[in-house]
C-alpha cells in the first residue's frame, strides 16, 4: 500500500477541477495546468478532494499510484503558490541579466549565452550573480534551471559556476607544492 497514494488530494476554495476523456485539468487563480491520465489508475472528483487509486491489483498500477497522486498534488499547489527555483551564479566576470523573454549569461565563454525562457516561466535577475525562476510548472521550473546550471556545473576548487541556493559544494584541497 503506497502511503502517499492513500491520502486524497485537497483542493482549495477558488481552484476548480476536471475529467474530460483522459485529461485531468485544474484551473486556480495562476492558470491552468493538465495531466494525462494513466490506465492503470482511477481519479475521482469528490467534494474537497481528488482520490487516486489502483484501477487494478498489477504491479504496475501500485508503481504508478503514489507518483500519479504526487502529480495531481503539484498541479493543484502550482495553479494556487507556483514553484520557484533559485540560482547563484558565483565566478569574476560571471553575470546574468533577464531583457524580456530572453536571459543572457556571461559565463567566461568568448561568447554570450542567450536563453530564451520557455512560456509559463518567468525569470528575475535581482542582481547580476541571482537568477530566480518561477512559473506554476514544476516540471518547466525545475527543466529550465537545469539548462542554466548545465552551461557551468559548480567546480570543487573555487567553486565557481552556477548552483542552486542552498545546494552544498564539496569543496577539494588544490595540489601542494
Amino acid at each position: 500500500m503506497s502511503r502517499i497514494g492513500k491520502k486524497p488530494v485537497t483542493v482549495p476554495a477558488g481552484v476548480t477541477t476536471s475529467i474530460e476523456g483522459k485529461t485531468l485539468t485544474v484551473k486556480g487563480p495562476k492558470g491552468a495546468l493538465n495531466l494525462a491520465m494513466r490506465d492503470e489508475i482511477s481519479y475521482t472528483l469528490e467534494d474537497g478532494g481528488i482520490s487516486v487509486q489502483p484501477a487494478n491489483e498489477s504491479k504496475s498500477a501500485r508503481a504508478f499510484w503514489g507518483m500519479q497522486r504526487t502529480l495531481v498534488q503539484n498541479l493543484v499547489t502550482g495553479v494556487t503558490e507556483g514553484f520557484s527555483k533559485k540560482l547563484l551564479i558565483t565566478g569574476v566576470g560571471y553575470r546574468a541579466n533577464a531583457q524580456g523573454r530572453k536571459l543572457k549569461l556571461q559565463l567566461g565563454y568568448s561568447h554570450d549565452v542567450d536563453l530564451d525562457v520557455p512560456e509559463g516561466v518567468e525569470v528575475k535577475t535581482p542582481d547580476q550573480t541571482t537568477v530566480e525562476i518561477s512559473g506554476s510548472d514544476k516540471q518547466a521550473v525545475g527543466q529550465f534551471a537545469a539548462e542554466i546550471r548545465r552551461w557551468r556545473k559548480p567546480e570543487p576548487y573555487k567553486g565557481k559556476g552556477i548552483k542552486y541556493d542552498g545546494e552544498f559544494i564539496f569543496r577539494k584541497e588544490g595540489k601542494k607544492k
